[in-house]
């Protein structure tokens, strides 16, 4: 692009553009990942809807690469690119609720925190991800869970209607009755499709809750590993969480001389009764002898954002969906979890089961509806000079746990190197998939994304 093409852009949108000459670049240009040093020609803040149909008109005019930035949390960089244009929704963040019909909207810029917030004040949540500085528009297209899943589905299954901008400029509606083979394919196909300006989720009597982490000693991990596996297959729905390898953090509840050892966790919310929480709880806390533990009444988003990080540190995830936690897959956890190099770094197992399974495996997009639990193995660590270590303990994590998992994993819990997997990692419903990006999206202008080609 030449600078009198940038300089028509700066025309046609409201909102910010910004560029090398500008004092703000350096700063706009940063994403979560600080492995991801990019420089595009162009971020865009749009100010509406209008000047998100003016960029990607702009795009398809011109051929740019288009990344589009919600939270900025892709561990790939999706949001970034070099020599192209961003679409960054920050400047579009505004939310509504309804308490009488019990739904929200929010603009596609959200942070699951600014939704919680927004939601909270009437008593009420959907299902979002376990960290609040997470993008609503990247967790939801992907599927989206977290302690509310097991309660009230994946996040798509609560997804009412999105307002998309289409790859030839055009705002559609998205809804059961309106593009409806749109609406199935935004519900776990990602970013390939548009860009969602608006989402309008369906939101459930959630306030405060019971929970927060559990502590073990990491010697103790398959006793707990396999009470975790037991209760969670047919606990009552009302309980979410998720298994974790963990070096204890510098915290009140950790007594200091526990400080940096590595531990295994258990990270649980009850979202019933408060009365019931600590019965609901007791298996969970009888797994093993408990180290530490922060456990009790909470409002949700302060336990939805207990695993928030600040942008900039260096991110490589590997993932895959697992059927049954068996005891070779344990074996494989118990010898390569307690190798986790610095405290940043995490694994997570999370149950996607109870409610996740009542939806009929095609209502949507979501390819692996049948799993029972979703891992991620985070390497995340401050220090670049760390960058070696850390990929090799995800990476050998990953190796010895593969063989007893599914070849696909989450989407959003994708590292660069797994853009070749795309067929296996969206599972099921690809080929389905690909036929809808033929209609939509035929040139594959929104391809900065865990990729589906269209078809033929």
């Amino acid at each position: 692009m030449s600078k009198a093409t940038i300089e028509s852009l700066s025309e046609q949108v409201r909102g910010e553009v910004i560029t090398e000459n500008d004092d703000r670049y350096e700063e706009a240009r940063r994403v979560y990942n600080g492995m991801i040093d990019k420089r595009p020609k162009a971020i865009v803040r749009p100010s509406d809807q209008a000047d998100v149909i003016s960029v990607v008109r702009f795009v398809g005019e011109t051929g740019a690469d288009l990344s589009i930035r919600g939270g900025s949390h892709s561990v790939p960089g999706f949001g970034t690119n070099d020599g192209g244009v961003v679409l960054d929704l920050s400047s579009m963040r505004g939310t509504r609720v309804d308490p009488r019909s019990k739904s929200a909207r929010a603009q596609g810029g959200c942070l699951w925190g600014d939704l919680d917030h927004a939601t909270h004040a009437f008593g009420l949540a959907t299902v979002g991800g376990v960290v609040s500085t997470t993008g609503i528009g990247g967790l939801t297209l992907g599927g989206g869970f977290g302690y509310l899943a097991r309660g009230h589905g994946l996040t798509i299954d609560n997804l009412i209607s999105a307002d998309v901008v289409t790859a030839n400029g055009e705002l559609v509606h998205a809804s059961e009755d309106d593009n409806a083979d749109l609406f199935w394919a935004l519900r776990g196909g990602g970013g390939n499709f548009g860009v969602v300006t608006d989402f309008e989720f369906r939101l459930h009597p959630v306030s405060m809750i019971y929970g927060g982490p559990i502590f073990f000693e990491a010697a103790r991990a398959r006793d707990v590993l396999q009470a975790f596996k037991t209760y969670f297959a047919d606990a009552p729905r009302g309980l979410g969480g998720f298994f974790a390898w963990q070096i204890a953090p510098a915290v009140p509840f950790i007594p200091e001389d526990r400080h940096g050892e590595t531990m295994c966790a258990i990270i649980a919310g009850w979202a019933g009764a408060l009365d019931q929480g600590e019965a609901a709880f007791k298996p969970l806390m009888d797994a093993a002898p408990v180290v530490a533990h922060d456990v009790g009444p909470t409002p949700y988003p302060a336990l939805n954002s207990a695993f928030d990080l600040p942008t900039g540190l260096q991110h490589y995830w590997k993932a895959n969906f697992v059927e049954e936690l068996s005891d070779d897959l344990i074996d494989a956890h118990v010898e390569h979890g307690p190798e986790i190099p610095v405290v940043e770094s995490a694994m997570h197992i999370h149950p996607i089961n109870g409610a996740v399974h009542d939806v009929n495996a095609d209502a949507t997009a979501f390819g692996h509806r049948d799993a029972n639990f979703a891992t991620v193995i985070a390497g995340i660590w401050p220090d670049p000079k760390d960058t070696e270590a850390n990929i090799k303990w995800v990476r050998d994590y990953h190796a010895a746990t593969a063989p007893f998992s599914r070849e696909g994993g989450y989407i959003n819990f994708q590292s660069a190197d797994d853009a070749d997997n795309a067929e296996k990692n969206y599972g099921a419903t690809y080929t389905r998939l690909a036929d809808i990006k033929k209609k939509y999206d035929p040139d594959n202008l929104f391809r900065m994304n865990q990729n589906i080609p269209p078809a033929g």
